[in-house]
């Protein structure tokens, strides 16, 4: 039986591979840091995960659990034409998944086969810089890293897969999206690759904020230097992102909300 006012969901372990469960701690974990940073909607959002050595299937929430309550367990496993191939029993909850989440992350991870983990939040302050029209400012060392960054025009609530192909081809190579008019997107070959890119991508759209809000003259940085910064941020000048930050993190979720183990 469960704590009050927590589900009591049947474990998973028993029911997938050391691999896929491995891949399920880490998603859970991941929701969890989204919560206590500061960048989950309630149960609006998504964050997926691609499972090991099975092609075609990954792990996402069920519409309808909070952030802060989702657990390796209540994973639901789904394949890229929307078939829910394993999940708990949720009982008369009668959980599933939201079709705009389908349409966004399948259509990354059917496209991008180096993709393991794809965040989509609706923070306020990368909805807020999602509507300006200059979009990101390289304007910090933190924002420099995005120099690069894509952008996605707004069609609407993502609901329709013929939406999926502007999507990816908007995303390209990269690691971050700009959703306009809606919130941020990014993805990493880890799941803490995948969050590392989404927490500085949301440290810089509130540093923008901040020195926009004060009504002076920014700052700039020369083009050349600015490359330079990016460049000191890409895969073959420096360890992939999230080797040293995750294995802190779940130290720091084991600390402060252990339940996304079971």
């Amino acid at each position: 039986m469960g704590l009050p006012g927590m589900l009591d969901i049947p474990s998973m372990r028993g029911q997938c591979s050391q691999a896929e469960w491995q891949a399920r701690v880490d998603l859970a974990a991941c929701y969890r840091l989204v919560h206590w940073y500061g960048m989950a909607d309630m149960m609006a959002n998504h964050i997926s995960a691609r499972v090991p050595d099975e092609e075609n299937a990954f792990l996402i929430n069920p519409y309808g659990m909070m952030y802060e309550e989702i657990s390796a367990s209540c994973l639901i496993k789904v394949d890229c034409d929307g078939k829910i191939l394993s999940q708990p029993d949720f009982g008369a909850l009668g959980y599933g998944i939201n079709q705009a989440g389908y349409v966004i992350h399948s259509a990354v991870h059917h496209a991008r086969a180096d993709v393991a983990c794809v965040i989509h939040t609706h923070s306020w302050a990368s909805m807020a810089v999602s509507t300006l029209e200059c979009g990101l400012l390289p304007l910090t060392q933190t924002a420099m890293r995005f120099l690069k960054i894509g952008y996605h025009d707004y069609q609407g609530v993502v609901l329709d897969t013929a939406e999926q192909a502007s999507l990816v081809a908007d995303l390209g190579a990269g690691e971050a999206l700009i959703l306009r008019n809606h919130g941020a997107l990014t993805v990493g070959r880890t799941v803490g690759e995948a969050f590392n890119w989404m927490h500085r991508l949301e440290l810089a759209c509130r540093a923008q904020l901040a020195a926009m809000a004060c009504g002076t003259p920014l700052r700039t940085v020369p083009a050349d230097v600015l490359h330079q910064t990016w460049n000191n941020y890409q895969p073959g000048t420096r360890r992939p992102y999230g080797v040293m930050e995750w294995p802190a993190l779940l130290r720091k979720l084991d600390r402060l909300d252990p339940g996304y183990r079971d």
